[in-house]
């Protein structure tokens, strides 16, 4: 038999121990301080931590409570520390939000049983040691003044260790400030609280409007008018395609065959604007992303497509992964998994090609439709860890591949070929959708592809994505992208776009945040958000009959 106080002293004390491991390493390693300094530190952080999560449960937990909480905290501290140290990553608030919005084919691919030999160890363990604990009956008045006065104890002691400590502590936490994201399960709690605050906010005001002047350029006008050619920009947002392993950006393997025979422009030097999902879809699709990131701002706004909605540009969202994260709400959209094409669906995922059924059905009726239409094709990808399951087999170039749902099962070589099977695989979508553009009669079509962030395949022990930005690997944060324009408006003696200005200019540095003004540029709709100076293709655009490419701006 145990006291409430008992019981959260010694759980406090167990996570201390046994749930940061990793913390324990960063901080650790990065003081140069003797190894009696050192230990006498260690002991300080140890007090610190119970300390701490003391008083995180503390008023969550009473009698009757306190057994079902700190179950279902240990099951979730286990899982947790079993992700951070298979995966090298830190659970922040926006790696929290990443795993709280994935669908359940994401999940279940992350299921092994190194987990379940971690949740027996780090969870089941402690959860029978649990169970078997019997909590005193205490009267309210009493257990209240002994709540009170263990939660003040525990701010007076977490107080003076970190004033004991505070010049070591306060220089380390300074130049490692993602650390604080290793302490579990404080990381937990903290972010998944950030998220749902930032929800509740986001749910109690509408989205807020932006572009209200945007209206239609004079080439998209003359696009509406009878007998005009229509204009179709399809964008691809490819999904964890990182640039080191993208063939056309000079990868020893040649992981993008087709679209090398393709007069695409391949941008050399791209950096995302996050490192997962929820983070840079909303980014790349806002006015102004990394260079001022405001994350609030960019979720409670409209986004690109709706901007180009008012402005008279049919769009529309079709997706293979886990949504367009607030991109399209409110817009016309659909999922390959409910269109269902034959043979490319199977346990509640689809292929990539499945993103082009039914194209050319859609591209043939456009020529009686007229005007201009954004199409965006969300990619499943390489989406990790089961990088195998990302391509049909016949796409199988590199073997060995790993064809585990852990990494940890193949070597790393193994799980680079997987993922550069997938690649090949991406590479044969982006050019079939390419071969449908250019076949398409009386449409001028313009592709442009981009991944939303990269991948760490093993390198420094990191597996996936998701890292804080600010100590985020390249392999994270470097994306391939790639530009294709139709005869219509790349080719004759006075082409709309300079397609060899282009190349010339694609080694230089681009980010996500040029999509936004490009796309505006692209289809020529006039707004005060755009900023000429971030479209990528103003500098080899003719802006009349007789004109000249700008290639000097």
């Amino acid at each position: 038999m145990a006291s409430s106080e008992t019981l959260l002293w010694a759980v406090s004390l167990f996570w201390a121990l046994a749930a940061n491991r990793l913390f324990w390493g960063a901080a650790l390693h990065a003081l140069d301080l003797s190894l009696t300094a050192k230990w006498g530190f260690a002991l300080a952080l140890v007090v610190a931590l119970t300390c701490l999560h003391y008083l995180l449960l503390a008023p969550l937990a009473h009698r009757r409570s306190i057994k079902l909480l700190l179950a279902a905290l240990l099951v979730v501290t286990a899982t947790a520390t079993h992700f951070m140290q298979a995966y090298g990553v830190y659970l922040d608030p926006s790696m929290i939000r990443n795993v709280l919005r994935s669908n359940v084919a994401e999940g279940r691919e992350l299921l092994s049983w190194a987990l379940l030999v971690h949740l027996l160890l780090y969870a089941a363990v402690p959860l029978t040691v649990l169970w078997h604990v019997r909590v005193q009956r205490q009267p309210w008045l009493g257990a209240t003044l002994r709540r009170l006065l263990g939660m003040s104890a525990a701010l007076a002691v977490l107080g003076g260790t970190l004033v004991a400590v505070y010049p070591t502590l306060s220089s380390l936490m300074r130049n490692n400030k993602e650390m604080r994201y290793l302490v579990t399960p404080g990381n937990v709690l903290w972010s998944v609280g950030a998220v749902l605050l930032t929800d509740l906010k986001g749910a109690a005001q509408p989205r807020q409007m932006m572009g209200l002047d945007a209206v239609p350029g004079p080439q998209m006008v003359a696009r509406t008018l009878p007998g005009a050619r229509p204009l179709l920009v399809v964008l691809v947002v490819g999904e964890t395609a990182r640039a080191a392993n993208w063939g056309l950006s000079g990868y020893a393997r040649q992981t993008t065959p087709q679209l090398a025979q393709l007069p695409i422009i391949n941008q050399t030097d791209v950096t995302a604007c996050g490192t997962n999902t929820e983070t840079s879809l909303p980014c790349m699709f806002a006015p102004v992303g990394r260079r001022a990131y405001d994350e609030s701002r960019i979720r409670g706004s409209e986004s690109l497509l709706h901007v180009l909605a008012r402005a008279g540009v049919a769009v529309h969202w079709r997706d293979n992964q886990s949504g367009c994260k607030g991109v399209c709400e409110g817009l016309p959209q659909d999922d390959v998994a409910s269109i269902n094409p034959p043979g490319l669906c199977a346990a509640g995922q689809c292929m990539d090609e499945g993103l082009l059924s039914g194209l050319d059905e859609r591209l043939a009726a456009l020529p009686a439709k007229g005007g201009t239409q954004v199409w965006v094709l969300h990619m499943m990808g390489n989406h990790g860890p089961s990088y195998f399951r990302r391509y049909p087999r016949g796409f199988g170039r590199f073997l060995p591949a790993c064809e585990h749902d852990d990494p940890h099962l193949c070597s790393q070589n193994e799980i680079v070929n997987a993922y550069d099977n997938a690649l090949i695989y991406t590479d044969h979508v982006l050019a079939s959708l390419v071969d449908k553009l250019q076949a398409a009669r009386g449409v001028d079509s313009a592709m442009l592809f981009v991944s939303d962030h990269g991948e760490s395949l093993g390198e420094n022990n990191l597996y996936l994505h998701g890292l804080p930005y600010a100590i985020a690997p390249d392999t994270q944060r470097k994306v391939p992208m790639v530009m294709w324009f139709s005869a219509g408006l790349a080719a004759g003696s006075q082409p709309l776009i300079d397609t060899g200005c282009l190349r010339e200019r694609a080694s230089r540095s681009v980010q996500h945040d040029h999509l936004f003004h490009t796309v505006l540029g692209l289809v020529d709709v006039q707004t005060t958000l755009s900023e000429p100076a971030w479209d990528l293709i103003v500098p080899c655009r003719n802006t009349g009959a007789g004109s000249k490419p700008l290639a000097t701006l």
